[in-house]
């Protein structure tokens, strides 16, 4: 749980660049892939990343603006990292207008109580969760990734050490 805006912003900026390299690698061929009837498409997980922080903050009280979180996957992946780099200026425009003691604040998220503070590392967790299945997704088709937490396959070779398998 975070106590501090401070330190979600901070976490929210690094997580946030990672997902847009993550999601610029994709081209628009790439998002109609599916591999598995019970895995969403490549568009569609790539859509719920970038629409779920709006959905979450509105629900937790903030007044986020510029993309429809109900709408249908954009077809272009220009409009995916479009649409997630207004994302990235809402969340950092409107977390601030609430401030530390805010965040022990209760509010009513899916049925339960959560404090705004859970809320927030919710928000990030859940954009980890679904960017490694993102991750998993692109490696399984060729697709390029990059290192989120430690360095990918490729990277260690560039670097000129083994690669961990």
């Amino acid at each position: 749980m975070y106590r501090l805006v401070e330190d979600f912003l901070t976490d929210w900026n690094y997580e946030s660049e990672i997902t847009l390299k993550l999601l610029s690698n994709l081209d628009d061929i790439s998002l109609n892939i599916q591999v598995h009837p019970k895995i969403r498409t490549i568009s569609n997980l790539a859509w719920h990343i970038v629409s779920t922080p709006n959905e979450m903050l509105e629900r937790a009280g903030l007044k986020m603006t510029g993309i429809d979180h109900e709408s249908l996957a954009p077809k272009t992946i220009i409009e995916i990292l479009n649409s997630y780099k207004i994302v990235m200026e809402q969340v950092n425009l409107h977390v601030p207008e609430w401030n530390d003691s805010d965040l022990l604040n209760k509010v009513n998220m899916y049925g339960e109580d959560w404090r705004k503070g859970v809320v927030l590392s919710v928000l990030i967790k859940h954009q980890a969760h679904h960017r490694g299945e993102l991750l998993m997704l692109m490696r399984m088709n060729d697709l390029p990734v990059i290192g989120v937490y430690g360095p990918t396959f490729e990277e260690w070779q560039k670097m000129g050490m083994k690669p961990m398998v």
